[in-house]
């Protein structure tokens, strides 16, 4: 399988019907159907089991999909059936929200490293860790070989902190910061902005 030839939009989608899943095992749902999981997270059964035959053959007409098997190769298809390590840049108040989220560890990840340019919090503990100053990012990130950053740093930085990232070999980037950066092809750019989501929204309402 080639992953450049899968439509990112169903990427996109795979972690939802991964959550779904992994919601109806914990109560003890052992199959579900294409149109069951449609109505949990409101997408048609013909657009799952198109997304899902992407992949290969997962179920069985009339019979539909055993959760425990399809959630195993969804974690293998995304890459979390194991723990990632991931570097956080900029320690304000988004820094700290998504060092105390508790649902990374549960799918995957794990922060690992802390950092930020403002000397009164360089040194300060975040849970077991500490935060490590941006003049030594590259040097660490290297050390530990992680490919993957959050990016919680005003607009102004967020560029210059992305250059850094990549020169240190980082290859994934999930930046909080509310304008596009530049990267070069093999570096992958994820966006969190929720004013943009609230936007979209209110064209609804």
């Amino acid at each position: 399988m080639n992953a450049e030839k899968i439509p990112d939009i169903i990427i996109g989608r795979l972690p939802i019907y991964l959550r779904a899943l992994q919601h109806m095992f914990d109560r003890g749902i052992q199959t579900t159907s294409s149109q069951e999981l449609g109505e949990v997270v409101g997408i048609s059964a013909a657009q799952i089991r198109k997304d899902i035959s992407q992949f290969g053959e997962f179920g069985k007409q009339g019979t539909g999909y055993n959760i425990q098997f399809l959630l195993g190769r969804l974690r293998e298809i995304l890459k979390v059936n194991r723990t990632w390590e991931v570097a956080l840049v900029g320690m304000g108040d988004m820094g700290h929200a998504l060092s105390r989220y508790q649902g990374f560890a549960n799918r995957g990840f794990h922060i690992a490293l802390f950092f930020d340019n403002d000397q009164s919090k360089v040194g300060q503990k975040v849970g077991d860790f500490v935060v490590k100053d941006t003049a030594d990012l590259a040097e660490e990130i290297r050390k530990e070989g992680i490919k993957i950053a959050m990016l919680t740093v005003p607009p102004s930085a967020a560029q210059e902190v992305a250059d850094q990232l990549v020169k240190a070999g980082i290859k994934a980037i999930l930046n909080y910061s509310p304008i596009s950066i530049n990267v070069p092809p093999g570096v992958k750019v994820q966006y969190i902005d929720p004013s943009t989501h609230l936007q979209r929204m209110t064209y609804y309402l």
